[in-house]
Parts: structure tokens; C-alpha cells; sequence
């Protein structure tokens, strides 16, 4: 998924804090309500990056969207977009996606599947809901930063139609990626790493193992959810810190939220617009090479074309008049 603002925020740097009694117990981040694809497109909630805080571990972006009534409607149509510096993670709690990238990755996503996809040096990607689709859409779209060590990696792509999962008394958790209490994702990780899907049935109560060294946080795609007894609205995402080994979640109706956390992310880094970088220059010059290359018949490309998208490639924005400058990894 692209961050399709037509005014992106300016880059931040983030890094670890050693202060770790600074760190609120919890912190509720409200998100922002953003156009994908445009103004007549359909809105997401965005939780991360947060004017408060702007990482969980590596995650560095976490969009929600729907349940949306997409009948007679386009649904998501996201056209190429270029990436560097990260690994995007799709959830579909309703509905389907298609998934095209410039390895040649083709694939058609559905609930409970998840589609990996890793940028490294560069790639291209479309989203879109295909012409004959359900009627709901309602889902995540997350990334994960990549360290020093891999983010030049070759791009890539790995899907996983099933993935593993304790059934519990109330509830279900789907492991995306690292472990829970011992059901392992077969997805790739470059850091200290879990993502989950938790689903809470109508009017119940379900405790989710922690790795205390981790710091956690709960987005909540479902209304009447609490976590850690604290209500939590939809789209929003309570920070838990570190040191937690287990968090309670409740709903009033049927819920779904995503679990998030990792050891906190030991590098300063620089994103904008679709870039995860380092400096000012990794962010133009990826943007320079992708406005020179989208659309065109070059044949040595950074990001290359995505095969099977017909229309055009969604243009960068205008960087600042600003050089781009560090913020911290949350705001004090």
C-alpha cells in the first residue's frame, strides 16, 4: 500500500531512547483519517507514524480501513508505487485484494492470507480490488522497517495461505510473523519481531502471551474493544511499552485487532512518502529515480515495471524546500 498524501509529513528519524522509565505504562494513539488514492477514494486510519510516537520495534506504519460497503464501487485501486527500505504486510479480515510487483509476483489475496512483501533495494507494487469482489473490505495494511544490514537486500515477495494460530476459549490469535506462546510464522523476519491477528468474540475476554523484553501496542480495527482494560476506538492504537508478559483483550461485539511489537529499533531512520532511508539524499534519490523510470521503456531499472497494472504509475510528491530533517523516534 502507498502513502498517497498528496502533502506527506516530512521525514522522521527515529532511535532508541535508553530512558525507559520516560516511556508512558500506556499510551492511546488516535489516528488520522487519509484519502488512498486520492480525494474520491476510499479513507484509512492511520495510527502510525503518530505525532506521538512513530515506531512499535520495527513496525513503522499501520493503516486500517473498512468494514466499507464497496458495492458497485472500485474498492482499493492503489496504482504502482515504488518502496525502498522495508517489507509491507497485508491483512484481510474481509474482502480481496490483488497483489502485482515488479519480481513478477501476481497473487490474489483473501482473508487470513498474507502476502509479504520485501523492497530492500527497490520495488514497484499495485494494489487493487479485482472487478468481481465481495462487498466489504476491511483490513490492515502494516510495514516493517528493515536494519542497516538489510535494507539494500534484493526485493522479494513470499506468500503464506495459512498461517498458525491458537484456538482460545473466546478468541483466536493468527501469528503473522514471530512467535506466540509457540505457534511460529513461516514469514521472514530481519529483526526481533511479532505481529498477530486477534480475534475476541461478543462479549469476551482473551489473555495474549508477551515477550517481556518487547515493547507491544494493540490497533484496534473493531468497535467496543478494550485492551488492557482501557477502551480502545477503532483504528486507534494503545502503546503498551516493555516488560509485559501478557495482555487482556475484551469486546463488547465480535472483535478484531492486530497485535504489534518487537525489541525497539536500534537505528535512526529517515521515511518518506513510500521510502524508508537513512538521509536526506537515500529519500531523493529514490524519488529522483523513481519519477525518471515509472512509465517509461528504460531497461535497467531500480524499481522496474509492474507487469499486468493498466493505467499509470502514481507520481512521487515534491520533496520539501526544506532539507529534510531528524525527529526523534516519539515526540517528548
Amino acid at each position: 500500500m502507498s502513502n498517497v498524501e498528496h502533502d506527506p509529513a516530512e521525514q522522521t528519524v527515529c532511535s532508541v531512547d535508553a530512558a525507559v522509565a520516560a516511556e508512558p505504562e500506556v499510551e492511546l494513539l488516535q489516528p488520522r483519517d487519509v484519502p488512498l488514492g486520492g480525494p474520491r477514494a476510499m479513507r484509512v486510519r492511520r495510527a502510525l507514524p503518530n505525532r506521538g510516537r512513530r515506531m512499535v520495534g520495527a513496525w513503522c506504519f499501520a493503516d486500517s480501513y473498512g468494514p466499507s460497503d464497496i458495492t458497485g464501487q472500485a474498492g482499493m485501486q492503489v496504482p504502482p508505487h515504488p518502496h525502498i527500505g522495508l517489507q509491507t504486510v497485508s491483512w484481510l479480515v474481509e474482502g480481496e485484494i490483488w497483489h502485482q510487483d515488479s519480481v513478477g509476483s501476481r497473487c490474489l489475496v483473501r482473508p487470513g492470507q498474507l502476502p509479504l512483501m520485501t523492497a530492500g533495494h527497490g520495488i514497484a507494487h499495485s494494489e487493487q480490488s479485482p472487478p468481481e469482489h465481495s462487498s466489504n473490505l476491511y483490513g490492515a495494511q502494516l510495514w516493517v522497517a528493515l536494519p542497516e544490514r538489510s535494507r539494500r537486500i534484493a526485493p522479494a515477495f513470499e506468500f503464506h495461505s495459512s498461517l498458525p494460530s491458537h484456538e482460545l476459549r473466546q478468541g483466536r490469535v493468527t501469528v503473522l510473523a514471530g512467535d506466540v506462546d509457540g505457534a511460529v510464522s513461516p514469514a521472514t523476519t530481519h529483526t526481533p519481531l511479532v505481529g498477530a491477528s486477534v480475534a475476541v468474540d461478543a462479549g469476551g475476554r482473551v489473555t495474549v502471551p508477551l515477550e517481556p523484553d518487547f515493547e507491544h501496542a494493540v490497533l484496534a480495527l473493531s468497535p467496543g474493544l478494550t485492551v488492557a482494560d482501557v477502551a480502545v476506538p477503532v483504528g486507534a492504537m494503545l502503546y503498551l511499552g516493555r516488560g509485559r508478559d501478557a495482555v487482556g483483550l475484551g469486546a463488547e461485539v465480535a472483535g478484531q485487532a492486530m497485535l504489534l511489537g518487537g525489541e525497539p529499533f536500534a537505528e535512526d531512520l529517515v521515511m518518506w512518502w513510500n521510502f524508508v532511508g537513512r538521509s536526506h539524499e537515500d529519500i531523493a534519490e529514490a524519488r529522483a529515480t523513481w519519477e525518471r523510470e515509472h512509465d517509461s521503456d528504460l531497461a535497467d531499472r531500480r524499481f522496474g515495471p509492474v507487469h499486468g497494472y493498466d493505467g499509470p504509475a502514481l507520481p512521487a510528491p515534491a520533496l520539501p524546500n526544506a532539507r529534510l530533517k531528524a525527529k526523534g523516534r516519539y515526540h517528548r
